[in-house]
């Protein structure tokens, strides 16, 4: 049984960053994409701030976000990374399994890295990932490298657009023809 402390809210900043970027997709026609909620069960409450200060998850969740981009279904999943290396200890064989599923679906799944110490998002395919996953279930390292990421997927910076994934998601369908 996992738990959760409300004294560690890691990455609700990249949260409500790709969240705000998500109404803005969703006011120009862009992109419908939704928070998938991860159903907790409350065991601590402070009454008087009425707040949940300790729970417990009651599944494990697949990704962090799902909908659709222009008739095309998607699905993803954000992650915060404060060095070059990152450990493929942050994502769950469930995870990919349900990603896996999902592009056999004709879905596009991939992730979101937002790597704070660079001050830099990357869009990592669902294939990609799947190269680092199975190398380290190969007995290979357990965690990739910056310097090892196509440099063509870092986000670029964008006006007005927080999260601009919308540019990868294209070139990665590109990439897929």
């Amino acid at each position: 049984m996992s738990t959760w402390n409300s004294r560690g809210l890691r990455g609700s900043t990249l949260e409500d960053m790709i969240n705000r970027t998500n109404e803005k997709y969703a006011e120009n026609g862009l992109a419908l994409i939704q928070k998938v909620p991860t159903p907790i069960t409350p065991i601590k409450m402070d009454k008087e701030k009425r707040q949940i200060t300790l729970a417990y998850f009651e599944q494990k969740s697949t990704v962090d976000y799902i909908g659709a981009v222009q008739g095309y279904p998607v699905c993803f999943d954000a992650k915060e990374c404060a060095v070059d290396t990152f450990s493929l200890q942050n994502i769950h064989e469930h995870q990919m399994e349900f990603m896996r599923k999902f592009e056999a679906q004709g879905g596009i799944s991939f992730f979101l890295i937002f790597y704070s110490h660079k001050d830099l998002f990357y869009y990592l395919p669902y294939e990609m990932m799947r190269f680092f996953w199975d190398r380290a279930q190969e007995g290979g390292r357990k965690s990739f490298r910056f310097e090892e990421l196509n440099p063509g997927y870092v986000l670029p910076k964008k006006h007005g657009i927080l999260v601009p994934y919308l540019d990868m998601l294209q070139k990665d369908l590109e990439d897929r023809d």
